[in-house]
């Protein structure tokens, strides 16, 4: 993917598209390789970079989710555990499987969560990935070594699939752009076009650059995910609200909290939530919460009772319980749910249905759903989109597109950091390949070094700038803005007590 190249695309044929979407977020970029991929001339555009907000956010599973079949949604899991196996057989390379021990704590868990998850596996059908089995005591013991003993009867074992979001949603971007979509980044939709009272085109704003961007379309979709209602009220300004957002958050650990290839999955805990530990890139992602109320914001920031609430959770489970000095990096993520009506405060009972809505002027909008039903939203999204534009209609056929990956990773190459999995050649790569465009696409999105790390992700930030300048033919002026930039980004990362880079004097200063 070349931006220079794309954006020229979307200027010159502005008049001749037959849909644009606006948003480059899981669902967005999905509808993007959909539409492409049958013949329609697709354009997307994406306020910041492919993936930025929720949708490199998530806990990392691909899963039909376990939780929902306590709330009876049976359509919405079997679903999802189709769409998980479609991603493991079409992106091998960024979705495996994993598996989860449901540790016992009281005698009859075992034979309880052994039900519910025989019954996860049926519904996945040939799908599925291995049966569900018993653990006694010392068998847990062994796949998880740092479990607590105390009390412990054994567990329960089950599969379900892991990936990197933000790698995903790049390789889907480059399937799209493959299939000749004019995908780009950094190009913000100001305002729809309108006319005789259709919605018939965007009016954009390239956000690296300043220049205005016109285009016109038969169909205009919406997927921005918990922005669906600031767009929808540029077609109508008294649109009611449809979205009503949940927080979740994530800490990041060393991986000998867990000790293990097996991730933990807490079913219940005092308030219902639903609590994970998971193995991810040689360290431990613990999540999530779900807090409602919050500010809607590309880039949201943990709240200090989040993060307890984690330490505090999962310590319970843990015989080396996590501290708060041994937080690497924290994450926050908005769930766009959809607001159902006289829906009450408390957003972890709202589905994770997606639905579609058309205004009168013809915009049409999708939001809810999950990452891992991506491919089977954008599906539906397009039929609808080409009726709504009257265009011919050609079959889906992204259930058997691969979306692959060169990877990243050191591989013998010169890594970036003592601390950090990645090398200088996916650098390279993230800026001539990727659409890289500024620090935080490389250091949080294309590799994933703010995640892992936010510390070893500041260190390496200086020489990471200076090595796109180069690439990116940029002087010392963009060196020092795309640097103050970031570190106002990675603040959001570092747990409570972290001192920033510029505010502790570094070691041999």
């Amino acid at each position: 993917m070349n931006r220079e190249s794309l954006l020229g695309r979307l200027k010159s044929d502005g008049d001749s598209w037959d849909v644009i979407v606006i948003g480059g977020g899981a669902t967005g970029l999905g509808i993007a390789l959909d539409s492409a991929s049958r013949g329609y001339r697709t354009a997307l555009l994406e306020q910041a970079d492919f993936g930025e907000g929720t949708s490199s956010r998530s806990t990392k599973l691909v899963h039909g989710g376990v939780r929902y079949l306590r709330g009876g949604e049976v359509g919405l899991v079997r679903e999802s555990l189709r769409e998980r196996g479609l991603l493991l057989k079409n992106a091998p390379t960024l979705v495996h499987p994993m598996p989860f021990l449901v540790p016992a704590y009281r005698w009859y868990e075992r034979l309880y969560y052994g039900i519910g998850l025989t019954l996860y596996d049926l519904l996945a059908g040939k799908l599925g990935i291995n049966s569900t089995g018993h653990l006694d005591r010392g068998e847990a013991l062994e796949r998880i070594p740092n479990l607590r003993k105390e009390g412990l009867y054994g567990g329960t074992l089950y599969w379900d699939g892991q990936f990197d979001d933000a790698r995903l949603a790049v390789a889907i971007a480059k399937g799209a752009a493959d299939h000749g979509a004019a995908v780009v980044n950094h190009c913000r939709v100001e305002s729809l076009q309108r006319e005789d009272g259709k919605i018939v085109g965007v009016n954009a704003r390239d956000e690296l650059t300043g220049d205005e961007v016109s285009l016109r379309s038969r169909v205009v979709v919406n997927a921005t995910g918990v922005f669906s209602d600031q767009v929808r009220r540029m077609d109508n300004s008294e649109a009611k609200a449809i979205i009503k957002t949940s927080q979740g958050i994530h800490l990041v650990l060393d991986g000998d909290f867990l000790g293990s290839d097996h991730a933990i999955m807490i079913p219940s805990t005092d308030d219902g939530r639903v609590l994970f530990a998971i193995p991810w890139l040689n360290r431990v992602v613990i999540g999530t919460t779900d807090t409602g109320g919050v500010d809607i914001e590309l880039r949201p920031k943990a709240l200090e009772d989040e993060i307890e609430y984690l330490l505090e959770h999962m310590g319970r489970y843990l015989a080396r319980a996590p501290r708060l000095e041994d937080v690497r990096s924290v994450f926050a993520g908005l769930r766009p749910l959809v607001r159902p009506a006289g829906s009450s405060g408390d957003t972890s009972r709202i589905s994770r249905n997606h639905e579609i809505f058309v205004s009168e002027g013809g915009l049409m909008t999708i939001a809810g759903g999950k990452w891992t039903t991506y491919r089977y939203m954008a599906e539906e999204a397009v039929d609808r989109a080409a009726e709504l534009a009257g265009l011919e209609s050609r079959p889906c056929v992204t259930g058997e597109i691969e979306l692959g990956s060169e990877g990243v990773g050191l591989s013998g190459a010169e890594r970036i950091g003592d601390s950090l999995p990645y090398s200088w050649n996916d650098v390279e790569r993230a800026v001539k390949e990727e659409m890289a465009m500024t620090v935080d696409d490389v250091v949080s999105r294309r590799t994933r070094a703010l995640f892992l790390d936010v510390k070893a992700a500041e260190e390496v930030a200086p020489k990471i700038a200076e090595r796109m300048a180069d690439l990116l033919g940029k002087g010392d002026d963009w060196i020092s803005a795309q640097l103050a930039s970031f570190e106002d980004i990675a603040s959001a990362y570092r747990p409570p007590t972290s001192q920033s880079p510029s505010s502790a004097e570094s070691e041999g200063s």
